[in-house]
């Protein structure tokens, strides 16, 4: 397993050098480059749609899913651990202060969907599980290794807490990689990607500060697109 460490560490090192720098930083870099990862994130979530193959379970699983999240809360208890870890890291390193408590919720939200949840980190540690090749992961690293610095200058070190979370869902995906990806077909795996980037696409315009779409509400849809897309195939396409 290559890919989730290397991913993991660049967030990691990112948002160091992001957390160092901070002050330092030119201030239309802190504020223009969210802009451009935006930008890259919903371009990324448009290249995904394209290859869907079944709109109505995409669309099903995507309303479903969002559905679900909202039921149980699912950002809310997202914005709660990332209050209590923002809390327990400024114990240690001092606030830059400069973005208030609800504009960080939202960034740590949307900042877990695009580490850790996105449609390129789960369907590279799924391919990496089953090929090998961690390649895919290791392209969303580099790129990860540019975001974390710019949105880790102004909120700190917390971001690289959003190490955890990914860590853990790629690794997971890696390893259960042989299990699931035999079950899966051609176009179930379309669908996925579509779904995902459906997610990617209303996380982008999160970051962008364009619409807060309540992207970590719409993650149980990822679980569920595969299933649909299947049933849709078999039993009503």
């Amino acid at each position: 397993m290559i890919g989730p460490y290397v991913n993991g560490a660049a967030i990691l090192v990112g948002s160091v050098i992001g957390a160092l720098l901070g002050p330092k930083l030119n201030p239309n870099l802190k504020l223009r480059m969210p802009l451009v990862f935006g930008c890259a994130s919903m371009g990324l979530g448009v290249a995904m749609i394209v290859k869907v193959k079944f709109l109505a379970p995409v669309v099903l699983a995507l309303v479903v899913g969002s559905v679900l999240g909202e039921l149980i809360q699912l950002e809310t208890g997202i914005q709660k651990a990332a209050g209590r870890s923002k809390k327990w890291i400024e114990k240690f390193i001092k606030p830059t202060g400069e973005i208030s408590h609800e504009e960080f919720l939202d960034k740590f939200v949307a900042l877990l969907v695009l580490f850790g949840m996105s449609g390129t980190g789960v369907y590279g540690a799924m391919s990496e599980g089953m090929t090998g090749d961690p390649t895919l992961l290791i392209v969303k690293a580099i790129l990860d290794f540019f975001t974390a610095p710019i949105f880790a200058s102004t909120m700190g070190l917390t971001v690289g807490a959003l190490v955890v979370p990914q860590f853990a869902v790629q690794s997971l995906l890696y390893l259960g990689a042989s299990q699931i990806m035999p079950l899966t077909t051609p176009d179930m795996l379309a669908d996925f990607s579509a779904c995902g980037g459906l997610i990617m696409l209303a996380t982008g315009f999160r970051i962008c500060s364009i619409k807060q779409f309540p992207v970590a509400n719409m993650i149980p849809a990822l679980i569920l697109v595969m299933p649909l897309s299947w049933l849709w195939a078999a039993y009503l396409h």
